[in-house]
């Protein structure tokens, strides 16, 4: 354990005893979807399929307009949620090397909050340490966790095994021909049996779902089935693989709708605060086309794009009593603000040198504090090295270690249609700078071009 984490994790422990006397903490489940577009729900402008209870969410809730994903892929995005850092910092940035995962000197929210006095779970999809390594979620603040470990397995829905905690636990449903364990209804069952044996005290539950990630890595195999059923879009005149996409987004917004029911069934509704987002963008790497039903709103690009469409996702924050009902909020914020956030919220500080802003102000109706920028980038172990900035109302995007900025004012034009990089060459030089200083580079991710160090 390095020496700035044991420190912290001294003072939090002697502040840990005055936040759990601390009234009004609420519960806190955080569910995170996976490829979810922002165009995939109703109350982000979805007409074709159907997510009514995460509609409802929003209603009663806060629909944040400008939230964005810790990156454009899946591991860098959980590891910049669950740290607090973003991509020029935190531990892993890409989805490969698979080497690479949370270690010992690293801070989590889950941690943050046990200390706190939490009861913590996770489950479904981790993708920050494999089994044997310091990186899985019980050495890093869970409880207990139930799900998939490696990045690959999540793929599959009908998986022969999951891990429970450091276990592994068999599906023996899935064995024959026809499967009969579909993981995210496991993950479901899991989570609402955490917050029944905890409703009397504080808990956080990290509900990280697989859907609707596609998977077709081989379509005659059981185990690449991705829904078991395509209702309620059987008799609708499109594709197949249409129909099981949105058959897979209305079944996680039925998902979403029993956690709500339980929390009310449970008198625990008013004290839990619930915030849904999506891990990063829509994919457009397998047989579902994100344009069939206009998946990234009105946002240009897609998952592993530095544009907005692969990385501004839907977030949702619901929390009775507290959030304002039917609250629209553009206040920008990323995945990194959420540890402070939700530190705040139990009462204890966030980790120092992190580069989240909690964002507990807005969610009660305060003036908010900025960020100064938002950075990600993408791809340093593959061909091109990628990289984005938002600024104010100023996004730089860079595709190539040596390609030109463009530059994007998104209060004029949100789907980065006309680059004005020619014409604002201080803002540029601004930007360009911000790139220079907010990845640090490490080698566990050379940019052979920018450290003269690796690939």
């Amino acid at each position: 354990m390095s020496m700035n984490r044991r420190s912290f994790l001294g003072t939090l422990a002697a502040t840990a005893a005055l936040a759990r006397a601390q009234p009004n903490r609420p519960n806190i489940i955080f569910i995170l979807a996976d490829d979810l577009g922002y165009g995939d729900l109703g109350c982000y402008g979805q007409q074709r399929i159907e997510t009514p209870n995460i509609d409802r969410l929003a209603a009663q809730g806060m629909k944040f307009t400008q939230a964005y994903a810790g990156a454009c892929v899946c591991a860098p995005s959980r590891s910049c949620l669950l740290t607090g850092t973003h991509g020029g910092h935190t531990r892993l940035r890409d989805n490969i090397p698979h080497g690479v995962f949370l270690r010992p000197d690293d801070v989590t929210l889950a941690e943050v909050l046990k200390q706190a006095g939490y009861q913590t779970a996770g489950y479904g999809k981790w993708s920050l340490g494999n089994p044997g390594s310091q990186g899985i979620p019980i050495r890093q603040g869970f409880d207990e966790y139930f799900g998939h470990l490696n990045q690959d397995q999540a793929h599959f829905y009908y998986p022969d095994y999951l891990w429970n905690n450091d276990q592994v636990e068999l599906l023996f449903g899935n064995r024959g021909v026809k499967r009969t364990e579909y993981a995210p209804d496991l993950f479901t069952e899991r989570a609402l049996d955490f917050i029944e044996r905890n409703r009397e005290r504080p808990f956080f539950s990290y509900l990280a779902y697989t859907l609707p990630h596609w998977s077709d890595y081989d379509k005659n195999s059981p185990e690449s089935q991705i829904v078991p059923s395509d209702e309620p879009y059987s008799n609708e005149k499109w594709p197949q693989v249409e129909k099981n996409y949105a058959a897979m987004v209305t079944r996680l917004d039925r998902d979403v709708g029993r956690i709500m029911e339980r929390l009310k069934e449970l008198g625990i509704d008013s004290n839990t605060l619930i915030i849904f987002s999506s891990d990063n963008g829509p994919s457009a790497e397998a047989v579902h086309k994100p344009a069939f039903f206009n998946s990234a709103g009105p946002f240009r690009g897609v998952k592993r794009d530095m544009y907005e469409g692969a990385i501004r996702v839907p977030m949702i924050a619901r929390w009775p009593g507290k959030i304002e009902a039917g609250a629209v909020n553009d206040h920008v914020c990323a995945f990194w603000d959420m540890l402070p956030t939700l530190a705040e919220l139990a009462g204890v500080p966030a980790p120092a040198g992190i580069d989240g802003i909690s964002i507990v102000p807005t969610l009660l109706g305060k003036t908010q504090e900025s960020h100064e920028y938002l950075y990600w980038d993408y791809g340093h172990v593959r061909e091109t090295y990628k990289q984005a900035v938002r600024m104010g109302n100023w996004k730089g995007v860079r595709v190539g270690v040596r390609a030109p900025l463009e530059l994007y004012d998104l209060s004029e034009d949100p789907g980065e249609t006309k680059n004005v990089a020619d014409q604002l060459p201080d803002v540029v030089a601004k930007i360009e700078e911000i790139l220079k200083k907010a990845r640090v580079p490490t080698p566990d991710y050379p940019v052979k071009a920018l450290d003269g160090s690796g690939g």
